[in-house]
């Protein structure tokens, strides 16, 4: 699995997400690599119309009909999403609301990637039996410092603590920037990636988006 967080990032803004997906469709056919897009939320409606994965950044654990402002996995699911990021370090939730999350994306069939900052946090919540766990240590988002070189160990000890017996994956995003990250994060455990500015801000989609999928192969 290769998710691209697209965030809030400008770069993404307005009609530019609809060249942005017809880029990852052509890599993922090309390269036989699963990849899912994670758009802003006002434009998840428009993103779901394409042949792309199409995953929310954020999911809560309210019910349809009259919880205003909220993002309801329910309608998520009517409006062509697949499933969503839960737990993102940028949108930290409490662990009674993790849980929720989780076990409502289940019922519905839907993907659950909860993000967690150390392994102490993955052994926790793998036990919830998320689709995937990905880890990302805070101090490393956004900095170029990729986690498979700065902290390899986190990776292969989160492999350990989310993977025995257990259908959950491991993801390992933060300051992924070259193919050489994705490989490493590979070798060391991780079943995908995660990542954000590494492509959305990298003034080149499809070199980037290729470079980390055929790294991946």
């Amino acid at each position: 699995m290769f998710v691209i967080n697209c965030k809030n990032y400008e770069e993404i803004s307005g009609d530019k997400m609809a060249g942005f997906l017809k880029i990852v469709h052509r890599v993922a056919k090309k390269y036989k690599v699963k990849i899912a897009v994670a758009p802003p939320q006002h434009l998840l409606g428009v993103a779901a119309k394409s042949p792309v994965l199409i995953l929310a950044q954020h999911a809560d654990c309210h019910m349809p009909g009259s919880t205003t402002g909220f993002v309801v996995p329910e309608l998520l699911k009517k409006s062509g999403v697949a499933g969503s990021l839960i737990n993102h370090s940028e949108h930290r939730i409490p662990g009674l609301e993790i849980k929720k999350t989780v076990l409502r994306l289940r019922k519905l069939k839907m993907i659950s990637i909860v993000c967690v900052k150390n392994v102490a946090e993955a052994k926790k919540y793998a036990r919830l039996g998320p689709d995937y766990i990905a880890i990302e240590p805070p101090e490393l988002i956004g900095s170029g410092k990729a986690v498979s070189r700065h902290r390899p160990d986190l990776i292969t000890k989160a492999a350990a603590a989310v993977n025995p017996g257990n259908k959950t994956r491991l993801l390992c995003g933060a300051g992924i920037t070259s193919g050489e990250d994705v490989t490493s994060a590979v070798r060391l455990g991780s079943r995908g990636i995660l990542v954000a500015s590494g492509i959305v801000k990298s003034g080149n989609w499809e070199k980037a988006i290729s470079e980390f999928a055929s790294s991946m192969v």
